[in-house]
Formats: structure tokens, C-alpha cells, sequence
């Protein structure tokens, strides 16, 4: 220890603090170092990071982002048509029981989620509506996006058993019908 440091040196402004002494001792010179080491660190890693080795966050996320896209990629609903051929009608029918009777019901006359077989529909009655609602859901009203559960092709399959049993009980059929039956949504 150098001869001119005091310690224990009371700095005398107790009155204007509420009678708390202050002391003015010095640090200890292991903690001054390390605190002028993190300093240099965080200049130099700081530089190094930005400057010299080019890397970001905003990078990182995107490397990270394209990575994803290539290990799986995403199969978007445009993908999907609503065929209604009595094969999609059919594992429409066996997917719709596996995962819509319970809001639905089995007779789609609606509970939990809205009655499919009326001709009122909150986000369109088109099968095209029909699809992407599937697709997307309605997660604010408690519907799941569907979507990357199925797949396209099982969204496309119980679209077109939806839309296959709503014209049937509300006979309705036309011009549209046959268009979604040549497979245009």
C-alpha cells in the first residue's frame, strides 16, 4: 500500500445526509483492474462483433430463418383446391369426425363452433372462404389453424365434405357447384 492512501477518512457532510457518515476509502486495486478489463473487453468483442466479423442479430435471424425454410418447408393453402370427387368427400368425412365433431357436432348443426349445414357463414361460404378458414382458423373465437396440423391435401378433403353437406341440406348447387367439382376453388 502507497503511504499517501488514508483510510477511514470521514468526508464531513453527516448534517446534510440525515447523520449518515460517508467514508471515501479507495477501492481495492483487484477490483479496479477487473472493472478497466470488462471495459477494454466490451470495446474490443464490440468492435469485433460489428466490424471485423460482420455479425448481427438481424443476420443471425435471417441464416436461422432460411435454414428452417429449408428443412421444412411450408406448404401454403394455395397448394389445395376443393375437389369434390367422392374420395375427398369421404376422407373429408373421416377427418372431420376425427377432429371437428366436438365443436361442430356430428350432425354440423353447430355447439361450440357455428352450424355448417345453413346458409349463413361468418367468413364466407365460398369453398375457397371454406378453405382458408380451415386453413388459418378463427384462433380469437377458439377455432385452431388447421393448417400445418393436416396439411393441405386433409384441408382440402374436409373443405370439400363441408361444402359437400351444406348444399346438400340447403340445395344449393349451380354454376358453382360444378366448378368446385372440376376442381376449381
Amino acid at each position: 500500500m502507497s503511504k499517501d492512501r488514508t483510510f477511514n477518512q470521514v468526508l464531513g457532510h453527516s448534517a446534510e445526509s440525515d447523520g449518515i457518515e460517508e467514508y471515501d476509502n479507495p477501492l481495492p486495486n483487484w477490483w479496479l483492474g477487473l472493472f478497466y478489463f470488462t471495459i477494454v473487453w466490451a470495446l474490443v468483442y464490440g468492435v469485433h462483433y460489428h466490424l471485423v466479423a460482420h455479425r448481427s442479430e438481424v443476420g443471425a435471424l435471417k441464416a436461422e430463418m432460411a435454414e428452417a425454410d429449408r428443412r421444412w418447408p411450408q406448404q401454403t393453402a394455395a397448394a389445395a383446391t376443393v375437389v369434390l370427387s367422392k374420395e375427398n368427400i369421404e376422407a373429408g368425412e373421416a377427418i372431420y369426425k376425427a377432429n371437428c365433431v366436438p365443436c361442430h357436432g356430428a350432425d354440423m348443426h353447430g355447439g361450440i363452433g357455428p352450424n355448417l349445414l345453413d346458409t349463413v357463414w361468418i367468413h364466407g361460404g365460398k369453398p375457397e372462404d371454406i378453405l382458408h378458414t380451415i386453413t388459418v382458423g378463427v384462433p380469437e373465437k377458439g377455432m385452431l389453424t388447421w393448417g400445418p396440423i393436416l396439411g393441405p391435401e386433409k384441408v382440402a378433403q374436409v373443405a370439400a365434405y363441408v361444402v359437400s353437406r351444406n348444399r346438400e341440406a340447403t340445395g344449393q348447387g349451380g354454376d358453382d357447384a360444378k366448378q368446385a367439382d372440376a376442381g376449381h376453388s
